[in-house]
């Protein structure tokens, strides 16, 4: 196996994470509120930029990309069929959609990054066994990152999990380190192959920060962008979900950076967001 470029974050610059991870919580449970049929997902995006605005949190994503075409907003709104990247505007969600929100920032040049696919109002039953196996496919690693010693031992677990379910493990996209840039080494793939463990596998070990991401497919593995250059749907057209958290391992295990705080971490959040009975938990 090569060795593998990756950074590893004191216990020190892992807590200066954490806050910019509760920012992007509450940017989530904010947006779940109004995640209501009728609203845009412009307006949807307004809430991640006024969140951060009060925290002075600086978006990940706007801007982010190419020059010729960076993309436009603090979010990454994906509905239905469309997987990731999707530009927010002034489409509506419907009831019964599935509603992926994708977002990152940074306090004091320390990044947080999370997703989260959200039901609007009644959805099939079949959309929400998907985002279920999704949700547990992130659940999953999480576990095994206490258990395991190589990642490729876990993204093969991962992948099982997903195909025993009937559905397709996207291999194109992949989760990432993050740190003070929101893409730093190692990638971390949702899936098992023998080029990634023989040239790119990473062993797991405290001060190792990265976020997790696996990407379900309802049919196909197999995706397609679209014209805006950003957009990226499922290739069959079928639904899909993501679901990530930045999670820090910690001489005690893994530890999830964009969860719900702590009781010692309640002042850090807006009192709005105080109390756990008004959570939504991923």
């Amino acid at each position: 196996m090569n060795h593998v470029k990756r950074i590893l974050r004191s216990p020190r610059e892992i807590r200066k994470m954490r806050r910019a991870g509760l920012v992007v919580w509450q940017s989530h449970q904010a947006a779940y509120r109004a995640l209501k049929p009728g609203v845009s997902t412009a307006a949807l995006n307004q809430i991640y930029r006024d969140t951060f605005a009060q925290f002075d949190a600086k978006s990940l994503f706007l801007g982010y990309g190419p020059r010729a075409n960076p993309f436009p907003a603090e979010t990454c709104i994906s509905i239905n069929e469309e997987l990731v990247h999707g530009i927010p505007g002034q489409r509506a969600v419907d009831e019964g959609d599935i509603v992926s929100l994708d977002t990152g920032c940074s306090v004091d040049g320390w990044c947080g990054d999370a997703a989260v696919t959200f039901a609007v109002g009644e959805v099939s039953e079949a959309a929400t066994k998907l985002m279920q196996v999704t949700r547990d496919t992130l659940d999953l690693a999480i576990r095994l990152l206490a258990e395991k010693t190589m990642w490729s031992e876990i993204a093969a677990e991962m992948q099982a999990f997903v195909e025993g379910h009937g559905y397709g493990v996207v291999t194109e996209l992949t989760g990432h380190g993050i740190g003070q840039q929101l893409h730093e080494p190692p990638q971390a793939p949702n899936y098992w192959s023998n080029e990634f463990s023989d040239n790119d596998d990473f062993d797991i070990r405290p001060g190792l920060v990265f976020a997790c991401e696996p990407m379900v497919n309802e049919g196909t593995p197999d995706i397609k962008e679209l014209d805006d250059g950003w957009t990226t749907r499922t290739a069959d057209k079928k639904l899909c979900a993501h679901f990530e958290h930045t999670i820090a391992i910690t001489k005690d295990g893994p530890v999830r950076l964009t969860q719900a705080p702590s009781e010692d971490e309640l002042e850090l959040v807006d009192e709005d967001f105080r109390d756990s009975s008004n959570w939504v938990v991923w």
